[in-house]
């Protein structure tokens, strides 16, 4: 048995059709199970979430592979970046080892690490240490910016291209090398079905290195909507986002922590390499999504 968190995500739901189409036997955990649209009927349900401890118990009962993508970045109202990040891995790893789980797989950042300069890299650094500490099988995944189309980042994108100017958060020069979301799942699956040493890690990237602006342009290319873009200082940003996040509370379009995460670059020298190793070749950002 797996049990999948995140299922309902960019990369979980790409990740869950390979599986149950594979025939593997797959829990989920999730607070709701409409989200899970057909596949709901393939899977098994665990009602919880990382906010959540006990529900960690049910989820893992007769589960031999773990394979954490559940993330969030930003604060929820019963838990902080830190808790449903950090602490929640370390509680899920624990509780596999409590209930005879074998395999741990678990998503981290590229690059993050305790000086990361956002919360969300450096509680995924502290994750990615307690996964590694636990005396399960793992497999650590650090991808770089991961996409895929309608998917809610591209889809603010394609919302702000109907403003006269596209707004971007600080200087836009951060680099980055996007993979697609059905690549990653690729990965995912390859690792999976190889097996091989107790401890591996893997660096997914796509083939291009595109600073952010690149990234907005390249998004921009299949609306056909051509749009100057307008950097936004960053202490004029987080003002902002603050005072939106006071008003509009969840619903807000955007928090501070999402937008400083534009400011991260996450590449790697290796490249494409750890992803054809799993014998993936990631597609360009520009091939996935078309335009001109």
């Amino acid at each position: 048995m797996i049990l999948l968190t995140g299922a309902t995500g960019t990369v979980g739901s790409a990740l869950l059709r390979r599986l149950t189409a594979a025939g593997a036997p797959v829990r989920c955990l999730v607070r709701d199970p409409r989200r899970l649209g057909d596949q709901r009927v393939r899977v098994q349900i665990a009602l919880g979430d990382l906010a959540n401890p006990p529900s960690f118990r049910h989820a893992l009962r007769g589960v031999d592979t773990v394979v954490h993508l559940a993330a969030s970045i930003r604060d929820q109202p019963l838990a902080s970046i830190e808790e449903l990040n950090a602490m929640a891995t370390l509680r899920l790893v624990r509780a596999a080892e409590r209930r005879g789980a074998r395999r741990f797989v678990f998503f981290s950042a590229m690059g993050a690490t305790h000086h990361s300069r956002t919360r969300f890299f450096r509680a995924k650094a502290l994750a990615r240490e307690a996964v590694e500490s636990s005396s399960l099988e793992t497999t650590i995944f650090s991808p770089s910016i991961v996409y895929a189309p309608g998917d809610p980042w591209l889809t603010l994108l394609e919302r702000f291209s109907y403003l006269p100017a596209i707004p971007i958060s600080g200087s836009g020069r951060a680099l980055y090398q996007p993979i697609w979301a059905e690549d990653v799942a690729d990965c995912v699956v390859a690792a999976m079905a190889a097996g091989g040493a107790r401890r591996r890690s893997f660096e997914l990237a796509g083939p291009d290195t595109l600073s952010y602006d690149d990234v907005v342009r390249t998004a921009m290319r299949p609306t056909g909507r051509r749009r100057p873009l307008v950097h936004v200082p960053l202490p004029a940003v987080r003002r902002s986002l603050q005072l939106l996040r006071r008003l509009l509370g969840q619903k807000v379009f955007a928090t501070w922590d999402e937008a400083e995460l534009m400011e991260e670059p996450m590449t790697t020298r290796r490249g494409t390499a750890d992803a054809e190793r799993l014998g993936v070749r990631p597609l360009a950002m520009a091939s996935v999504l078309g335009g001109t």
